[in-house]
């Protein structure tokens, strides 16, 4: 699981990365663009912690887990409260790709910790 947690963090901040090259490229940047980026720093942070502490491995991995929980839920309430006026903007798209790179982390670690219970 900490390596899914590097994965994704890697992911995320690539999202954020490309996100503020792209405002920079087209004159309207905004640090704004770096949130998953941010959020990406974290999770594989934990994710790279967790790999070198064995003792501390599940409340680590618990911790990504939460952030990548707040990650969605801010960033597809953030989408659905401007469903209505929503465009295939670079901003739009950075929002869904984190949405969903948060989302697909946030079920395999459940997965991953259900079968660890189970086992």
């Amino acid at each position: 699981m900490p390596t899914a947690a590097i994965v994704t963090g890697i992911i995320l901040i690539a999202i954020g990365v490309v996100g503020y090259v792209i405002g920079v490229s087209s004159d309207r940047a905004s640090i704004t663009a770096l949130i998953p980026a941010f959020f990406g720093v974290v999770i594989a942070a934990l994710g790279l912690a967790a790999r070198a502490s064995e003792g501390l491995r599940k409340h680590l991995m618990h911790a990504a887990v939460v952030v990548a929980l707040l990650g969605f839920i801010a960033t597809a309430g953030r989408l659905i409260s401007k469903l209505s006026e929503l465009s295939a903007s670079p901003a739009v798209l950075s929002q869904a790709a984190m949405a969903l790179v948060c989302l697909v982390f946030v079920v395999l670690a459940i997965r991953s910790f259900a079968a660890a219970r189970r086992g």
